[in-house]
């Protein structure tokens, strides 16, 4: 049996509410199971359940009496720290014209593969957290996943939706036969325009250190600055196993700029990024 995990990650927001939710798998040599992870702006929830509550039929996950899929998240979860339920729906969803890896998706030996499904989507319905409730109302969507072993040693994520348009932007240490090389996928959706940076591209990380990120390639740039600090902790897989603590703000301050040669297509700042920065330098 080979250590693994599969996951998905939803995020849903509102003009005064972010809440994103993972559902995963995941098996080592000395444990496999499953988990539900539910994030808000000030509170974490992990939730682990046996192996076999896991069902992926076609494109829904089902764990318990939870389903996620393309139609939206039905989420029943009654435990002592976490009394959850409610039902979101999902408006069309806005995947990437080709898969995010590019040619790496051919590679067998990456520790981590990421996968973009929706880069924006509507998201209608309501959920009660332990007693508060959610409500969305032409709320703004988007979905993602990861599966391997591992994530990256060091990396950082970061994503948001605003007027017009959404994106993604990962910047990671990529092993290859004992070696590593910092490897770039994101994607800038812009008034229904999709613009992709990546290493197999030409992209390059100009700079990636202080919760800063400049990504360039050719005449594209994208700068992303982390604007507070990264707060709460999120388990990850290690080696199939979740037991390695990252830490993720999933609506912060952060300043995002995007250019076109000497044209700046976008520049703001906001309250509602969600980042993960996991880089010593």
């Amino acid at each position: 049996m080979r250590n693994y995990f599969y996951g998905w990650y939803f995020k849903c927001q509102s003009e005064p509410r972010t809440l994103s939710i993972i559902p995963a798998v995941h098996r080592s040599e000395q444990k496999k199971s499953c988990s539900i992870q539910v994030i808000t702006e000030n509170h974490v929830w992990n939730v682990d359940y046996p192996a076999a509550s896991f069902h992926r039929t076609g494109k829904d996950i089902r764990i318990g009496k939870s389903r996620f899929g393309e139609r939206g998240i039905l989420l029943a979860v009654h435990m002592p720290e976490l009394d959850i339920s409610g039902e979101l729906r999902f408006g069309p969803l806005f995947p990437l014209k080709y898969d995010i890896m590019g040619p790496f998706s051919l590679f067998p030996f990456l520790e981590c593969r990421h996968s973009v499904r929706s880069m924006r989507h509507s998201v209608y319905g309501r959920m009660n957290v332990n007693g508060e409730e959610y409500l969305f109302q032409n709320a703004v969507g988007y979905w993602e996943g990861d599966e391997g072993h591992s994530f990256p040693r060091e990396y950082a994520w970061t994503q948001c939706s605003f007027p017009g348009g959404s994106l993604m932007l990962a910047v990671a240490d990529v092993p290859v036969a004992g070696f590593y090389f910092r490897g770039v996928i994101g994607v800038v959706l812009w008034k229904g325009r999709e613009y992709r940076l990546a290493t197999y591209l030409g992209a390059r990380a100009a700079q990636a250190r202080d919760g800063r990120l400049r990504i360039v390639q050719g005449n594209l740039e994208l700068e992303a600055r982390l604007l507070e600090k990264v707060r709460s902790p999120l388990n990850a897989p290690a080696n199939g196993n979740m037991v390695r603590t990252i830490h993720e703000n999933v609506a912060c301050r952060a300043f995002y700029r995007f250019r076109k040669g000497e044209f700046t297509v976008f520049s703001f700042t906001t309250d509602r990024a969600s980042f993960e920065y996991e880089l010593s330098k």
